[in-house]
C-alpha cells in the first residue's frame, strides 16, 4: 500500500511532538511504501531535514504557503467561467463552498496566483465581501488582508499532489485541503489525525497575534474554519488522542461517526535503567523541562516561577532540555531574562539524548499554552518522574487520570500563573515521598494505556481496514521481528531525538482495537 503523510509545519522540518510521531509510524510499518508531502512556510527550509528519512519513504513533495513565486507577472487576459467564480465568492463569503469547482480552477486552469490575486474577478468578489460584512472599515487595506489571507490557501490548491492508496494528513488546515483535494483526483482514501485541533490553536494564536488587528482576526479565523470543515467532510476516518479533542471536532462540524480516540504511545523500554543522579547533581532538586524553547511552550513564565520557588528552596535547578534555534529571538529573550533576574542554576542543554537526563530529574514540568497529549509527559512517567502542568490539551487526563483510579501523576496549574506554578514547585520540591509516589502512579497509568505497542496495533487496524482487499506486507515479515511479535531494537523513538510535544474504521474497528469512541 502506498501511503501519502500530509504535514503541515513539522516532519521532516522540527524535531519533536508530532514530528516524531510521524517518524515512529513511519517506521512501524518497514512493509508499506511512504510518500511525504510536506507543507512548509517557505524555501529556506527546502531539504533541510532534521530527520534521516527512513528507507520506506519513497518520494519527498514539499509545498511552501509564503513562497515568492506568485507565477507570471502578465495579466490574464480571460475571465473565470461563472461558477468558478460563483465557487471563489462562495469561498469568501462562507456560502456553501463548492470545492470540487476550485480544485478544477487551480489544478486545470492556466491561471498564474498574481493574475488571480490582481485580477478583476477576484477584485469582484472581494468588493461583494466587503460590502456585504465589512463596509465600515478601509476597502484598501481590507483588498490586501484578503490577498495575505488567500494567498497561501491557492498556493496549496495549485500543489500538485501524488497518487497514493491512502492519503494521512496529520492536520486539517492546509493538510485537510491537499489530502482532499488528492481524494478527489486520485481516488483512494482520507485519514485525518488530529494531535491538536487545529482550529482551535489557530483561533489561540490569532487572539494574541500582534500582527493582525480588530476584524481581521476573525475573517483568518473564520478561514480556517471553512478548511477543516472540508477536511473533516472528505474524510473517511478522524482520529483524535482523547476525548475531549474529539468532542471539540464535533464542535466543529465533524460527523460523529467518523471520529475515533487513538492515545499516543511511546516506547517504554527506551527508559529503562537509564543514568541516576551524577556527582554534580548532589544537594541539587532537579526540576526538568523538554521542550523546545518556543513561545507556545511559555518558557518565560516557567522561568519567572522557577525564579520565585528558587527563593524558597535554594537546591532547585531548572534544567531546559531541547532545541532553541528555530525560535532565536525569543531564546535570546529567555535568556535575557534568566540574566536579568540574576537566577542561578538554569541550564539549557540545547538538543540532547533525553535518556541521559531524565533519571537526573527530580520531577519536570510543561507551562505551554497550548498542547494536544504531550509525549514529554508520558516520557516523564516511563521515567517514573511526576509532572508539573498547565491545563492545556490532555494535560489533566494524563496528569490526574481519566475513570482510573492509578492517582495522581503531578500536579495541574492554570496557564500563565507564575505565583501558582510557583507553589506547585514549592510543594513538590518539598516532599520527596509526594515526588516518588506520583513518579510511580504515572508509572502505572503509562504501562496501562500509553505504550507505543497499543498505537502500533491501532493503526495496523486501521491501515488494513483501509486496504480493503490489497496483500500488504505487515512488520511480522520484517526479520527484526522475533517469533512473538515483538521487535528487537525496537524502531519507535528515534534515540537521538528530543521528543517534545505532537469511514474506513466501522463500529467492528472500534471494538477490536478498545478505543473508545
Amino acid at each position: 500500500m502506498r501511503i501519502c503523510i500530509i504535514a503541515e509545519g513539522c516532519y521532516p522540518y522540527v524535531v519533536g511532538g508530532v514530528s516524531s510521531w510521524i517518524h515512529s509510524l513511519i517506521q512501524s510499518f518497514p512493509g508499506q511504501e511512504f510518500v511525504i508531502l510536506a507543507i512548509a512556510a517557505n524555501r529556506s527550509l527546502r531539504g533541510k531535514y532534521m530527520y534521516e528519512l527512513p528507507e520506506n519513504v519513497t518520494e519527498v513533495h514539499e509545498l511552501y504557503l509564503n513562497d515568492c513565486d506568485w507565477g507570471s507577472k502578465k495579466r490574464h487576459k480571460s475571465r473565470m467561467k461563472r461558477k468558478e467564480y460563483r465557487a471563489l465568492r462562495g469561498l469568501m463569503l462562507g456560502q456553501r463552498v463548492e470545492w470540487e469547482v476550485l480544485f478544477d480552477l487551480f489544478q486545470k486552469g492556466s491561471y498564474s496566483l498574481n493574475a488571480l490575486l490582481m485580477g478583476e474577478d477576484f477584485l469582484n468578489a472581494v468588493k461583494e465581501c466587503y460590502q456585504l460584512h465589512y463596509s465600515q472599515i478601509v476597502f484598501s487595506d481590507f483588498l490586501w488582508m484578503m490577498r495575505s489571507i488567500y494567498l497561501p490557501l491557492f498556493f496549496t490548491l495549485k500543489m500538485k499532489t501524488p497518487k497514493a492508496d491512502l492519503y494521512h494528513c496529520v492536520s486539517t488546515g492546509y493538510a485537510g485541503v491537499l489530502g482532499s483535494m488528492a481524494k478527489y483526483f486520485h481516488g483512494g482514501r482520507l485519514l485525518i489525525s488530529e494531535h491538536g485541533i487545529y482550529t482551535r490553536e489557530r483561533e489561540e494564536e490569532l487572539i494574541k497575534a500582534k500582527w493582525v488587528q480588530g476584524l481581521y482576526k476573525n475573517i483568518w479565523i473564520e478561514q480556517f474554519r471553512k478548511m477543516s470543515k472540508l477536511a473533516y467532510d472528505r474524510a473517511d476516518l478522524v482520529t483524535s488522542l482523547y476525548e475531549h479533542a474529539r468532542e471539540l471536532q464535533l464542535e466543529l462540524g465533524c460527523p460523529e461517526e467518523k471520529t475515533m480516540v487513538t492515545p499516543n504511545g511511546i516506547t517504554v523500554d527506551l527508559f529503562e535503567n537509564i543514568p541516576g543522579k551524577q556527582e554534580e547533581d548532589e544537594g541539587k532538586i532537579n526540576l526538568g523541562a523538554v521542550l523546545r524553547v518556543a513561545p507556545i511552550k511559555d518558557v518565560k513564565t516557567m522561568i519567572q516561577a522557577f525564579g520565585f520557588a528558587k527563593e524558597r528552596v535554594p537546591a532547585l535547578k531548572l534544567w531546559i532540555m531541547g532545541p532553541w534555534e528555530e525560535e532565536e529571538e525569543y531564546a535570546r529573550e529567555c535568556f535575557e531574562l534568566v540574566e536579568s533576574m540574576g537566577l542561578e542554576d538554569v541550564v539549557f542543554t540545547g538538543r540532547i539524548n533525553v535518556r541521559d537526563y531524565y533519571g537526573r530529574m527530580d520531577m519536570t514540568i510543561l507551562t505551554s499554552i497550548s498542547e494536544g497529549q504531550p509525549l514529554t509527559i508520558l516520557e516523564s512517567f516511563a521515567a517514573h518522574k511526576p509532572v508539573i502542568a498547565t491545563d492545556v490539551g490532555n494535560c489533566r487526563g494524563l496528569v490526574l487520570g481519566e475513570n482510573d483510579d492509578f492517582g495522581d501523576a503531578g500536579i495541574i496549574t492554570h496557564i500563565m500563573n507564575v505565583e501558582e506554578i510557583a507553589r506547585a514547585i514549592v510543594s513538590m520540591a518539598r516532599n520527596e515521598p509526594l515526588r516518588l509516589q506520583m513518579g510511580e502512579n504515572g508509572y502505572r497509568r503509562l504501562q496501562a494505556g500509553y505504550r507505543i505497542e497499543y498505537m502500533r496495533d491501532t493503526y495496523r487496524k486501521i491501515y488494513m481496514d483501509f486496504a480493503g482487499s490489497m496483500w500488504l506486507v505487515w512488520e511480522e515479515e520484517d526479520p527484526r521481528y522475533d517469533e512473538g511479535g515483538e521487535v528487537e531494537n525496537d524502531p519507535g523513538w528515534a534515540e537521538d531525538e528530543i521528543v517534545i510535544e505532537p469511514g474506513w474504521a466501522d463500529e467492528g474497528i472500534r471494538a477490536d482495537t478498545g478505543i473508545r469512541k
